[in-house]
């Protein structure tokens, strides 16, 4: 089995308060003079308390278009990520000349070279590393990147593969712009980073959880719910209401019949590493899934403590169930997130 040696999260380095935040997009989303009460309503209905932002609030009023929001990109994904997956593998007990597979997603901004061959001097990474950028996946990244590693290490037992992400969602929100989407975007997503060890059965050890087995899904005619409108502003967020709806019709058969083939049933699952995609989509996993109270605890404690973080949110919440929850030997655990498709991720764990 894969084992999952080690998770690190950094968060950006300027935090702030909702209310804070609601009043930058207040001033730089809304026309002059506009009523902000329906703003006001929407944040607060977030449930996000707290997020962190790779600028200080001033300065995104100051980016001009996607080349200058795409510059901050880079250097501060290279910055947070050099952290991140310092800190991963230093929990792990390993050096950079260590690893053997380098997994980056972003969905936040696009670097060539990537922001992965940017840290292997910095970090002294062998030059003989494999690296994988991904775009595109967004808020499944984290979920699909963990499997991923887990398909490479059942063909290179001995090896070590990290996953790192690093998403700067404050960076596309558009100025100007006061659909719904956009400042629903403002209202629940945050900056950070996240790396994730994981070793082959060769060289496994430790207390860390075991990937079990994966299961990837699409669902058909979904690629309208969520994603991006590129535009020489930056990325427009493209966020359908119906997003709830769609993780309603589809979530529990998958779930469900991923956990049969393993012999589980969802009350049978310990802990839920589930991705916290704002209040109704986390209402309707709860509601489907007929999960018990508190079975979403660290999940929507992540929420309210550092907003939605796309791809590095669920490795957050697996960071946080790690270190909160200290589950049992042997108990089984269910990693989960959505994103752009519309598509799920399922990766089922054992402690």
């Amino acid at each position: 089995m894969t084992r999952i040696a080690a998770v690190h999260g950094t968060p950006a380095p300027h935090r702030h308060t909702q209310r804070e935040v609601t009043d930058m997009v207040a001033s730089t989303c809304l026309p002059p003079g506009a009523d902000r009460r329906g703003l006001d309503r929407l944040h607060e209905n977030a449930r996000v308390r707290t997020r962190n932002m790779v600028l200080p609030l001033e300065r995104y009023a100051e980016l001009d278009g996607f080349g200058d929001a795409n510059d901050v990109f880079i250097g501060a994904a290279v910055d947070m990520g050099a952290d991140a997956l310092r800190g991963a593998l230093r929990t792990a007990g390993l050096r950079p000349d260590d690893v053997d597979l380098l997994m980056f997603t972003s969905v936040t901004g696009v670097a060539a070279p990537s922001v992965d061959a940017r840290l292997v001097g910095r970090l002294g990474l062998r030059p003989d590393v494999k690296r994988l950028p991904v775009f595109g996946l967004g808020c499944v990244a984290g979920a699909a990147g963990v499997a991923r590693l887990h398909d490479y290490l059942l063909g290179r037992p001995d090896d070590v593969a990290v996953l790192l992400s690093v998403e700067l969602c404050s960076l596309t929100f558009q100025r100007h712009d006061a659909s719904t989407a956009n400042l629903v975007a403002t209202a629940l997503f945050g900056d950070g980073a996240a790396a994730v060890v994981a070793l082959g059965s060769g060289r496994a050890s430790g207390a860390g959880p075991e990937v079990v087995a994966t299961r990837s899904r699409m669902y058909p005619d979904t690629e309208h719910v969520m994603g991006w409108d590129i535009r020489s502003s930056g990325f427009k967020v493209l966020l359908d209401p119906a997003v709830p709806d769609v993780v309603r019709r589809y979530l529990a058969d998958d779930v469900r019949e991923f956990l049969a083939e393993h012999g589980l049933k969802p009350k049978d699952v310990a802990h839920w590493v589930c991705h916290p995609g704002g209040p109704k989509v986390l209402e309707a996993v709860s509601e489907v899934l007929s999960l018990p109270d508190g079975a979403l605890d660290v999940t929507w404690r992540s929420l309210a403590e550092v907003g939605n973080l796309s791809s590095a949110s669920v490795l957050h919440v697996l960071r946080d169930t790690l270190e909160q929850r200290r589950p049992e030997p042997g108990s089984p655990g269910l990693l989960m997130a959505m994103g752009p498709g519309f598509c799920c991720e399922l990766v089922l764990l054992r402690w």
